[in-house]
């Protein structure tokens, strides 16, 4: 128990428990006691001590009490920590929520705003607004007045264009006296929409110099955020004097507090005092350039921290509020000074707020936490790509068929370190408890790596007519020739997942397709793909292209990368059916290539060679059941559960192999006693389990297919060639084999070398996909002074449309 007490403040009785603002845990109700937790109004700034008293066995976070003592620097240093901040001040510019003609609110922006606030506040964390907005709500009721008192006067003088300039004979005082109630109002409907009550607290620039109405503003936001209300801020401009444009930021030497200049310095002081773990500055703009976004060369800036101070050049204000982006940043890093991170942002975006709480990549992040000198931003590294791209389509096949070989050879030359590295990423998962199946993906051996470099040396074998190949020639008329010619996608992300082996496969795919390429793999293999990508950069190296290919190792959230349709032309996950539905689903404009699961079917006809079909089981399930290709259901035909002993012999076979079965509704009729019933026919296992089912036909076996397949790979084991003939072409998958096991279904077993991923989408790219599906086509026309107005009515010219032969 802490024993240090302080005088009762202004304002209630002194017999009225006062509360602590503690950087997590809401402060707990002491009303009767007489000694309280209570804020310590009168330090200020990083040396400032928050003073608690234990009473009444009220229970308070003193751990981390005591750690915010002396506290000289933000508690967060990176952006995937932001979900942890507990405290929120929010301030919306007057850009963010004023409408384009300044005359009222933008009320759909606001409600999303107030909606993100809200389920914050619902969801345990402590927010405070500083809102703008009371002139523009003020000046549109005033407005309207001010119209309908000069009606009459136009009527008798048609001339008078007062109509026009009425918005500029309104003193911006009264407009905010008019609007503050109705904005209040408003937030309140808002809010109450969620349950959540607030509290509207006007304040002036002198209320921070005089110590008593400090002490008392902040006595009062305490009290409310204890009894979970959002306290809603803003400066009374009613009575407030203009702003100084040329006032500088005190809070230096034995200032206590910044100049209240705006409602920037405001929300910077208020987070300050009240220690804030985070302040969103809500501004018109993305957040923080390099120069003024409208110059070209404009850099946004990410993570700023204090030594990018000298770099930056700012522009003009915001056009209805009264600080710009100068002011934003000198609030930033005041803030920044005093132990709470800020991210300026674009208040325009959609769901800004919890975009930034979940650590994506939005605005400007500052922070005093020094960046990792060697991680090159990302969009870096794409630009770095989309050039690359273009090194490689002027290279010769030649030389890019080269290249692959070159880095085929490695593979094999290297293979002692990056063994070496794969070991290590094997005793980590291993003490992590990373489950099997994924250990298995992750494990590399020199025959894995031998069967890498042929598959690679057959990627580079087919190099040489991928790029540029003309697919079409056609004489549209005398002297005018077209072609269409395959080029690259251009950028592509490949998101893997315990999996190193794909790495080499991808960026030897990339490099015969003339794409450029961003690889991000899994933590688990972090050493190994290290390793592996040092051999692909030494690889571009011998053609000039070392950064056409790129590793993206820092702490990027794949959300991020997601969101970066300017520089990604393709995604491809590989992985889990978790990793590949989430990309699928959270990828909203760049196009997803790829399969959300592999739920794989064996049908097993009456007309069947049982012994092929035992071998063909034992496969599909058995020879790799961590693979999308894997076999998940065995659909049995009814003659060969009812007659014979082969059910019997599949199952000891499947059990032998250590195979969990469980019996589909129609087997478990039929059984007496029999396998445990699956949960669902539409699962995909990744491991030594599968669903055993019958059916009548081969017609039923198709349908079943329909309806709880994935539209990956089907397999027919018969001996009658038309009910092989009938299924092979009624399926719709996109692999479907006759008397072979479904684990055929691979780029390097179809001889594509390798694969980027097996796509069950219908555009595009079907199957395995390996160079032919990383390509699309532009057409080339060539002409001798052709004008489309020549084949027009009276030109003369005329199509002829003549097909020409490729060779």
């Amino acid at each position: 128990m802490l024993t240090h007490c302080l005088a009762a403040g202004p304002g209630r009785s002194g017999a009225v428990a006062r509360w602590a603002l503690l950087p997590t845990g809401r402060p707990r109700a002491a009303a009767a006691a007489p000694a309280a937790a209570r804020y310590n109004s009168s330090s200020s700034g990083p040396g400032r001590k928050p003073i608690v008293i234990h009473a009444n066995g009220g229970q308070l976070d003193l751990k981390r009490t005591l750690q915010t003592v002396g506290k000289a620097r933000p508690s967060f240093s990176d952006r995937s920590q932001l979900k942890y901040a507990r405290r929120l001040v929010v301030k919306l510019g007057s850009a963010v929520i004023t409408r384009e003609d300044e005359h009222g609110l933008a009320l759909g922006r606001l409600a999303s705003i107030v909606e993100q606030v809200a389920e914050c506040q619902i969801e345990g964390r402590e927010c405070i607004m500083v809102t703008s907005g009371a002139v523009a709500f003020g000046k549109q009721k005033l407005t309207q007045e001010l119209l309908m008192s000069l009606s009459m006067r136009e009527t008798l003088s048609p001339k008078d264009h007062t109509r026009e300039d009425a918005g500029t004979l309104l003193e911006p005082r009264a407009a905010a006296a008019v609007g503050m109630p109705g904005l209040m109002s408003l937030y309140d409907a808002m809010f109450a929409q969620y349950g959540v009550k607030l509290a509207q607290v006007l304040v002036t620039k002198p209320d921070f110099y005089n110590e008593e109405t400090r002490r008392n503003l902040f006595s009062t936001l305490s009290e409310l955020i204890s009894l979970n209300i959002v306290p809603i801020i803003n400066t009374n401009d009613a009575v407030s004097p203009p702003p100084q444009a040329d006032e500088d930021l005190a809070g230096v030497g034995s200032k206590k507090v910044i100049s209240i200049k705006d409602n920037d310095s405001l929300a910077a002081m208020l987070a300050a005092e009240v220690q804030a773990d985070l302040l969103i500055l809500m501004s018109d703009v993305d957040g923080m350039y390099t120069k003024p976004p409208s110059q070209e060369g404009a850099r946004l800036i990410p993570t700023y921290t204090p030594d990018l101070g000298e770099t930056i050049k700012f522009g003009q204000k915001s056009r209805v509020g009264t600080g710009g982006m100068d002011s934003k940043v000198k609030a930033a890093t005041w803030a920044l000074d005093h132990g709470v991170c800020v991210v300026i942002c674009n208040g325009m975006q959609e769901k800004a707020i919890k975009t930034i709480l979940e650590g994506r990549k939005i605005g400007t992040f500052f922070t005093d936490a020094s960046p990792a000198r060697e991680a090159t931003p990302v969009d870096i590294l794409a630009e770095n790509a989309r050039s690359g791209s273009r090194t490689l389509q002027t290279l010769q096949p030649e030389q890019r068929a080269a290249c692959i070989s070159t880095l085929a050879d490695l593979l094999v030359s290297r293979q002692s370190g990056i063994l070496e590295a794969n070991a290590r990423d094997l005793a980590e998962g291993t003490k992590n408890g990373l489950a099997k199946p994924l250990l298995s993906r992750l494990s590399l051996t020199p025959a894995k790596l031998k069967g890498l470099s042929a598959g690679l040396q057959q990627i580079a074998e087919s190099s040489h007519r991928n790029v540029n190949r003309v697919l079409r020639r056609t004489r549209l008329a005398s002297g005018l020739e077209l072609e269409q010619i395959t080029v690259p996608i251009g950028v592509l992300l490949v998101i893997f997942e315990s999996r190193p082996d794909c790495l080499p496969q991808v960026a030897a795919l990339a490099l015969s397709s003339a794409n450029g390429l961003l690889l991000k793999g899994g933590k688990e293999a972090a050493h190994s793909n290290r390793a592996l990508m040092e051999l692909v950069t030494e690889s571009l190296a011998t053609v000039g292209a070392e950064k056409a290919i790129s590793l993206v190792s820092t702490r990027e959230e794949i959300s991020d990368l997601l969101s970066m349709d300017q520089h990604i032309d393709l995604i491809i996950p590989r992985g889990s059916t978790e990793l590949v539905r989430s990309i699928q689903q959270r990828s909203q404009h760049i196009p997803v290539l790829g399969h959300a699961e592999g739920i794989c079917h064996v049908y097993v006809d009456r007309d069947a060679d049982l012994h092929k079909a035992l071998k063909i089981v034992r496969d599909s399930k058995c020879d790799y059941p961590a693979a999308c290709n894997a076999m998940e259901t065995l659909l049995l035909h009814e003659d060969l559960v009812k007659n014979g002993s082969f059910f019997v012999d599949v199952c000891s076979m499947l059990k032998k192999e250590g195979v969990t079965i469980y019996a589909g509704p129609n087997l478990s009729q039929l059984l007496t006693f029999g396998p445990p019933p699956a949960k669902s026919l539409r699962t995909e296992y990744g491991a030594l389990e599968c669903a055993i089912e019958i059916v009548k036909s081969a017609e039923e076996a198709v349908d079943h297919i329909h309806n709880f397949g994935s539209g990956h790979t089907e397999v027919i084991v018969t001996e009658n060639p038309q009910t092989a003939q009938d299924f092979l072409k009624q399926v719709d998958s996109a692999c479907v084999f006759h008397n072979a096991s479904s684990r055929f279904a691979d780029g390097y077993r179809f001889g594509l070398g390798a694969e980027v991923g097996i796509s069950t989408a219908r555009i595009h790219a079907r199957g395995p996909v390996g160079v032919e599906g990383l390509l699309t086509t532009k057409w080339v026309l060539r002409g001798d002074g052709h004008a489309a107005a020549d084949f027009g009515e009276g030109g003369g010219a005329v199509f002829t449309h003549e097909t020409l032969s490729i060779d």
